[in-house]
């Protein structure tokens, strides 16, 4: 008998628009500054969320992944942000499966789109 191992992948974008926006509201410096705090804090809270799928807090993820929408949005990550809101979704429906899935696809997610504002914004300098 064979294993075959799945290694999925995402296809994430940054909406360089939304980031647009962002850099002519703040200005560079400001938008820089933002932008590298929402990175942190996206990281932080995707590994968060990790932890409280592992002690079943539930109501705790929901509220973690609902921090993480807006967060998410608010820097062009609209991937992320809907992955976010279909960890929500499965806690809202109580069904462990679906959470354990979207979790496993948010922190896949979040990778890649972390590291995908990270590119734009080496290209942008």
């Amino acid at each position: 008998m064979q294993v075959l191992q799945m290694r999925p992948t995402e296809q994430v974008c940054v909406d360089q628009e939304r980031l647009g926006t962002l850099y002519k509201q703040l200005g560079e410096t400001d938008a820089e500054d933002v932008v590298c705090r929402a990175l942190e804090e996206l990281a932080l809270r995707i590994s968060h969320c990790d932890r409280l799928y592992r002690t079943s807090d539930w109501q705790e993820l929901r509220k973690n992944s609902r921090s993480l929408i807006a967060i998410a949005d608010q820097v062009g990550l609209q991937k992320m942000a809907a992955v976010a809101n279909d960890v929500m979704s499965a806690v809202d429906q109580a069904d462990p499966v679906a959470i354990a899935a979207t979790l496993t696809r948010l922190i896949r997610v979040g990778e890649r789109s972390l590291t995908a504002i990270w590119d734009v914004q080496d290209l942008s300098i």
